[in-house]
């Protein structure tokens, strides 16, 4: 007897979602509403109109929609979807005065919180407000001297600290950070609140509800709810219950709300190219009339000007194909996707044992620590560099522009994987290629895994066989010198212990906050 796989119900409101589609480009100048000042600081940057999801975010926010409901954005990678929640929140905030925390941004990595303060920093202070950083790039001393103004001293006063902290004010209005650090500054920054926010958003919701960081979720919730306790004893009983004396009591006099509420409900905005559509996943973020604005009917959107490709290797000659794919890709930026940091780790150090391939190739990965990466992806963005080696943790929801194609040397386990993979090529409209290593017996389950995403069939990519043979002596001395640098690596991890463990890789504390 065959038995049915029982499908995850779908939540009513996920039934009838805005299509994205239907909404057009719209130059700067046409934008309802848009300030002016705004206007000048999107074409410092570039910009001369609006991507689709940008418009029809703008018109639910600042248009009719006025964040009346809190918004659930599925969009492809590329298409916008930081400057289409950053500018409404930026052109909002901007009408009041108060300085105080009144928007937060959380992602899962710093890599990705730190591209999503750039954009902001980019127009927040055309409008008179400032931006913070959260992600423990630096200590935690010199973030809170960055997000927290402390009063200043009379002469021939002595102040306690102890004694101020009612006077301690964000010197942000905007905070960008990873779970980790926000919940360190919650829990032991002295004048940190979010008792004043108005807007938080969720980027890259799918890994931030999977992972639980923390708690960080209720515990923002529990902070910014203080003011529903009397419409909801028994949800505000339950949360009491669970994160005991965690309480907050809003200030009398501070400006919170909008369309004359003095303190409203907290919006929410989440987003990702993938965003679940599992009820107990969502219900953690306790939407209030959600609505869903996605791109077409598909739950899976591949960039429209993505060029899949399947390239069938020899399962032991995996790495010449890799090689001499690259040699035929030339000096275009490409990133190499693969299934493990310590994969990672040692592809790059076999690419660059093959001798001078006339590529300059860097790994990108969890087992570097953060100044390399940020050094790296630098060199990368500037073209310094033409190849990353990457796991799939470093690079989602990377943006960098001029990316060409993308290799995934190990197959994607899933087809969310190869959707965030394949978007970090063809963003913003422009084109790009995603190359896949199969062997045979992958090729059936790599065909059923792209149909999900509404592509029936993917184009064989063939490396000349010549190619591959005039290769052979420079993979056989390449493996030969790897074995010898794997197991010097390794002797020296035995020698120095803990020592080399903190020189090679990221602090644990650093890989939980991203």
């Amino acid at each position: 007897m065959e038995v049915k796989k029982r499908s995850t119900p779908i939540l009513p409101w996920m039934r009838s979602p805005v299509d994205v589609n239907q909404f057009e480009a719209c130059a700067l100048n046409l934008v309802p509403c848009l300030d002016p000042r705004l206007e000048v600081a999107l074409d410092k940057m570039g910009f001369s109109s609006l991507f689709p999801v940008q418009v029809a975010v703008w018109q639910e926010t600042i248009g009719p929609g006025a964040f009346e409901r809190d918004l659930c954005i599925n969009s492809p990678t590329g298409s916008g979807k930081t400057l289409a929640y950053a500018l409404p929140i930026v052109q909002k905030l901007s009408t009041r005065s108060v300085k105080c925390l009144r928007a937060l941004v959380v992602l899962p990595t710093r890599d990705l919180a730190m591209q999503v303060k750039e954009v902001f920093a980019a127009i927040a202070p055309a409008v008179g407000l400032s931006v913070g950083l959260a992600v423990g790039q630096s200590s935690i001393a010199d973030e809170i001297s960055e997000l927290i103004k402390r009063p200043k001293l009379e002469a021939g006063i002595c102040y306690d600290p102890e004694d101020v902290t009612c006077e301690l004010q964000s010197s942000v209005d905007i905070l960008v950070a990873t779970p980790g650090r926000l919940m360190d500054h919650i829990n032991s920054t002295k004048g940190f609140t979010l008792e004043h926010l108005c807007y938080l958003v969720v980027d890259e919701t799918d890994r931030l509800l999977r992972e639980a960081y923390q708690s960080w979720l209720p515990t923002v919730l529990q902070f910014t709810q203080s003011n529903e306790e009397s419409l909801f004893p028994l949800a505000n009983s339950f949360l009491s219950s669970t994160f005991g004396s965690l309480k907050t009591i809003r200030r009398c006099g501070v400006e919170r709300g909008f369309k004359g509420k003095p303190h409203p409900r907290l919006v929410k905005m989440v987003l990702s190219a993938t965003l679940t559509q599992d009820p107990s996943k969502l219900a953690q973020l306790n939407l209030h009339h959600p609505l869903l604005m996605t791109t077409g009917k598909r739950r899976y959107q591949l960039p429209e000007k993505l060029e899949s490709y399947k390239l069938i290797c020899e399962s032991n000659l995996r790495p010449l194909y890799l090689v001499a794919l690259l040699q035929e890709l030339g000096e275009e930026k490409c990133i190499v996707f693969t299934s493990s940091t310590e994969s990672t780790h040692r592809l790059c150090m076999l690419l660059n044992l093959f001798g001078d391939l006339g590529i300059k190739i860097k790994e990108y990965s969890g087992l570097q620590h953060q100044s390399r990466r940020s050094k790296t992806l630098k060199s990368f963005r500037e073209g310094k560099v033409q190849v990353l080696v990457s796991s799939d943790a470093m690079t989602r929801g990377m943006d960098v522009q001029g990316v060409r194609n993308v290799i995934n040397y190990d197959i994607p386990a899933f087809i969310k994987t190869y959707i965030h993979r394949a978007g970090r090529t063809a963003r913003a409209g422009q084109a790009g290629r995603c190359f896949t290593l199969l062997h045979k017996y992958e090729v059936k389950r790599f065909k059923k895994m792209l149909q999900k995403a509404d592509n029936e069939s993917v184009p064989h990519y063939s490396v000349p066989s010549s190619s591959i043979e005039s290769l052979r002596a420079a993979y056989n001395s390449a493996l030969g010198k790897l074995k010898e640098t794997v197991e010097s690596e390794a002797s020296r991890k035995r020698k120095f212990g803990s020592k080399f463990s903190k020189l090679s890789r990221t602090k644990p504390t650093d890989r939980r906050k991203g």
